[in-house]
């Protein structure tokens, strides 16, 4: 009677353990010792032996594995174009960051998104304004406006003012580290075809007497006036006028009030 109980257990272990194992690697098992197909393709029998996948005995459909996103940018590696994208990046189908402008800036890094297409931007995202009026150079009709200036909607300008400008001592002679100043801005007025008259403006500080310094802002603005007319400015636009020290636009006090001061205008018509 023992001698019996012994072989039933040693028949139905390897059924037990078998089945056991099986079911904590998820594989199917009919039973009989039939080979199937586990949800990674992988095909086995009820004792483990391996099979090629494409036995014809290995039953089942075959189950494709997840594929990997590596950047987790919800593009699989395999179709990922841009690997390596930084986290929180909106990409397209290929896995590349938007640049949804064509500017050249991903959104990302994009402070001015809806650029028109074909403008200059810089790494910002935003259209350049390469005189620095206000007016993008998309819709700026007076490029390279010197500094100083009033402009229009169309940055074109109707004032310039030239602080500070530099004349010899006692005279109205420029001085001749400002003439490159005034030679911007002779290029700037011969480009434009829309100008009727250039009223020029001198002013100076309250250092001296008023009415010295009234007749050296007369002198001062007719020699910006000749200085721009011989630059091959029309000279029947300009006319010259000197305001003195009557106009102050800063405090006279201190010395960077002062510089201010010391100015020439352009009011354009």
């Amino acid at each position: 009677m023992k001698s019996t109980r012994l072989s039933l257990v040693l028949a139905v272990t390897p059924i037990l353990f078998s089945t056991h194992v099986m079911a904590e690697k998820g594989l199917a098992y009919d039973g009989a010792g039939g080979v199937w197909r586990t949800s990674y393709g992988e095909c086995w029998t009820a004792n483990y032996r391996d099979k090629e996948p494409a036995d014809l005995s290995c039953f089942g459909e075959r189950q494709a594995m997840a594929e990997g996103d590596a950047d987790n940018d919800g593009v699989v590696d395999s179709r990922d174009q841009c690997p390596g994208t930084a986290a929180g990046v909106t990409v397209d189908g290929k896995g590349c960051a938007l640049d949804s402008d064509g500017d050249g800036v991903i959104d990302a890094d994009d402070d001015c998104l809806n650029t028109p297409r074909g403008v200059e931007v810089d790494s910002r995202g935003c259209e350049l304004d390469k005189d620095s009026d206000g007016v993008v150079d998309s819709k700026d009709n007076c490029p390279n406006t010197p500094a100083g200036a009033t402009v229009t909607p169309q940055g074109c300008a109707v004032q310039i003012v030239l602080e500070n400008i530099r004349f010899e001592l006692d005279s109205d002679q420029v001085s001749a580290d400002y003439t490159a100043t005034l030679d911007q801005v002779a290029a700037s007025l011969k480009a434009r075809e829309d100008i009727k008259s250039i009223a020029v403006i001198g002013h100076t500080d309250s250092t001296g007497s008023a009415a010295y310094n009234q007749r050296l802002s007369e002198r001062r603005a007719a020699a910006v006036a000749d200085y721009l007319a011989g630059k091959g400015i029309d000279s029947s636009l300009f006319t010259a006028k000197g305001m003195g020290e009557s106009s102050p636009v800063a405090d006279n006090s201190s010395a960077e009030g002062r510089a201010r001061n010391r100015r020439v205008e352009l009011k354009l018509d």
